[in-house]
């Protein structure tokens, strides 16, 4: 039958011949998983062929090559689409794997994921996520070019780009990821609009009417716009003129046509998020002049386009190295430093920071700021910024120069308030290599970057959070500020690591364990001052990196207090009054449940004893998350309700969470 199929396309053209192979494609891995999203991929189809075989500088030979270009399907329920370019332009996901779409254990999943398929550069699914992933791509890639090119060596030098639909230009993040591309000038970004006219519940007529193109002018963007979305020459003359511009990043709006060829659901909702069906799958694929009983096929003639230009990106990668190997030799200093950076790996005595002197009270926001200004020192490649909170975060570094469009070395990021597409922009940061960057703003706020939080966990992207104003000790602004139930929401993402160290020399352990951690990292930092422990009395900060441990206490205790934070000194000081009355117990730090309960059970019994049921846990904050923790008979002193407006210690008294209503729930 192939040699059959092969005859019944061999007058087709080449790059039509592509282009309908990745429609029937996605069509067919789609009917045979009976579930996923066929339109988009059969609309884009010939723009996607258009940017991945004429533009685009790829690396399936090369995975992980640091100057290729990177790609984001921002609408990633178009997976079917990713995964039929990745096959027909040479990465390992062989015909095999694409029957396998949407199957259990398979490398082609629902959504693309970084982590599970070879050449995918972020995960995608939520719309809009993907936009700002490719606003973060290109304002790394502008960094390390200002920092690592020389004259003659543009060892960085490449394009981000990627599709997106309708539903990614609804949601709010795509417009805050616009403006600060547009705001940064990020020429090297070019998005190309899936401008089909067609949502799940129908047309965009009944929720979607603005002027797009007027929109991104707007934002500062340079617009294109192409009519036909099957015009090969016209999306490539497209993509040319985005190119030839060094001024502005580039939307290419693009009219497609959903469900493209389907007789009877094409430009239709129908076609979104379902299966053709057999019978309609014949009528599309006659439409294509394709035999209507193949299945998965690929002619031959795809093939050796395939090999064509895998030899193509052979060469651009061999050329690249051949430069960089001289660059090696003229700036061999610059090449080391890039090269372990790109690897992950962290310099000698990257984390000699001086630890703080005891007994001078000290928020740990203020430590935190201390540190991240020795660290930024040690490591060039720790990069980041706040939401317009600089000042309060205490995340400006003053030697590291401020990143603009006039300067694209610096290293502060200003990102406004714009919380969502500062989380997703630092994740695409961590996924592109050679950072290790951040992002702050308050901890309440940390509601508007959760959906980042999580997907930055699943794709295993190393990024970490500094988030301030911790509890009900932001005090006077009041409950719209003051997070109560976010550390219990923070601490049930898997893969994420949520800690709110009690001191400044925790806070330092605490950066010290995001900097080298391969998992995202929260840190929840107070506004008000908490008291630097004599560790020479108290257990060492660096047992911080265990999630809990023993600060002071006796070997055999009658009762445990439990507390993270600013609520540790609370916790001593009801400790230190019921030892006045000699009982026994101990003080036991926990600013990482997560961390502790991955240790040894011999060690969590070392620190919390079965024996001992009299604990009480001490945290300004809901009691979810501590169960496990202190046990069915245990108590918890924090909150059960929002905060109020008024000072601090005034709130602590007013909410109960104090020492003597632990030392009164410690007697019973």
């Amino acid at each position: 039958m192939t040699k059959e199929w092969n005859d019944a396309v061999a007058n087709i053209d080449i790059d039509q011949l592509n282009v309908i192979t990745l429609r029937t494609l996605a069509m067919d891995m789609v009917q045979k998983a009976n579930s996923g999203h066929p339109g988009a991929p059969m609309g884009c189809a010939a723009m996607a062929h258009v940017l991945w075989s004429r533009h685009m500088k790829l690396a399936p030979n090369h995975i992980g090559w640091s100057n290729r270009d990177r790609f984001v399907l921002s609408n990633g329920h178009a997976s079917s689409l990713l995964y039929a370019l990745l096959h027909l332009n040479g990465y390992p996901v062989g015909l095999d794997d694409i029957k396998q779409f949407r199957q259990l254990g398979s490398i082609t999943p629902g959504h693309p994921e970084n982590h599970v398929t070879p050449g995918i550069d972020t995960t995608t699914g939520p719309l809009g996520q993907g936009i700002a992933n490719a606003v973060g791509f290109a304002l790394a890639e502008s960094h390390l070019a200002a920092r690592y090119n020389k004259p003659g060596h543009n060892i960085v030098d490449h394009y981000t780009y990627a599709i997106c639909g309708d539903g990614c230009l609804m949601e709010g993040i795509s417009a805050e990821a616009a403006s600060l591309a547009g705001h940064w000038k990020l020429s090297k970004l070019v998005v190309l609009y899936d401008n089909n006219h067609i949502t799940i519940d129908g047309t965009t007529d009944v929720s979607f009417t603005e002027d797009v193109p007027a929109r991104f002018k707007a934002h500062g963007w340079n617009v294109i716009i192409v009519e036909d979305g099957t015009d090969l020459t016209a999306i490539d003359n497209a993509i040319k003129a985005a190119k030839s511009q060094h001024e502005k990043p580039t939307l290419i709006s693009v009219r497609n046509h959903i469900g493209f060829g389907s007789p009877h659901m094409q430009d239709t909702s129908k076609v979104h998020g379902s299966p053709l069906g057999p019978d309609e799958i014949k009528l599309t694929k006659a439409v294509y002049g394709w035999p209507e009983d193949a299945q998965f096929f690929v002619p031959d003639r795809v093939a050796a386009s395939r090999a064509e230009r895998v030899a193509k990106h052979d060469a651009a990668y061999d050329a690249w190295k051949a430069d960089f190997d001289a660059y090696a030799k003229e700036y061999p200093e610059l090449a080391a430093e890039f090269e372990r950076r790109m690897s992950g790996k962290l310099p000698a005595d990257w984390d000699k920071v001086p630890a703080f002197e005891a007994g001078k009270p000290m928020a740990t926001r203020a430590a935190g700021g201390k540190v991240l200004n020795a660290l930024h020192a040690n490591l060039p490649e720790l990069m980041g910024g706040s939401a317009d909170l600089h000042e309060s975060n205490k995340t400006y570094v003053k030697a590291s120069g401020d990143y603009s469009k006039d300067n694209r070395a610096g290293r502060n990021l200003f990102f406004g308030i714009r919380e969502h597409a500062m989380a997703s922009i630092v994740n695409a940061m961590a996924l592109y290599g050679g950072f290790i960057p951040y992002g702050a703003t308050f901890l309440v706020f940390s509601d508007y970057m959760r959906h980042c939080i999580r997907l930055g966990a699943l794709e295993k992207a190393h990024a970490f959070w500094v988030w301030t104003h911790d509890s009900i000790g932001v005090g006077e602004d009041g409950p719209t500020h003051q997070p109560i139930e976010h550390f219990a929401s923070l601490r049930a993402i898997p893969d994420f690591v949520f800690i709110r160290p009690n001191d400044a020399n925790e806070t330092l352990e605490a950066f010290k364990f995001a900097v080298a951690s391969d998992r995202p990292v929260g840190l929840a930092l107070s506004r008000q001052n908490c008291q630097t422990l004599d560790r020479t009395v108290y257990a060492s900060a660096e047992n911080l990196r265990k999630g809990a441990y023993t600060l002071i206490g006796d070997d055999n205790p009658e009762f445990i207090l439990l507390a993270s934070g600013s609520e540790v000194d609370i916790a001593i000081d009801a400790y230190n009054q019921l030892k006045a009355q000699g009982k026994r117990g101990r003080v036991v730090s926990v600013p990482a449940h997560r961390l502790f309960l991955e240790q040894s059970a011999e060690y969590r019994e070392s620190v919390l004893p079965k024996s001992v049921k009299n604990r009480v846990a001490i945290e300004a904050a809901c009691e979810m998350s501590w169960e496990k923790l202190i046990g069915d008979e245990g108590k918890f002193i924090g909150m059960s309700t929002y905060g109020a407006s008024a000072p601090a210690d005034l709130l602590y008294k007013k909410f109960g969470i104090t020492a003597e209503n632990v030392v009164k729930a410690v007697l019973g």
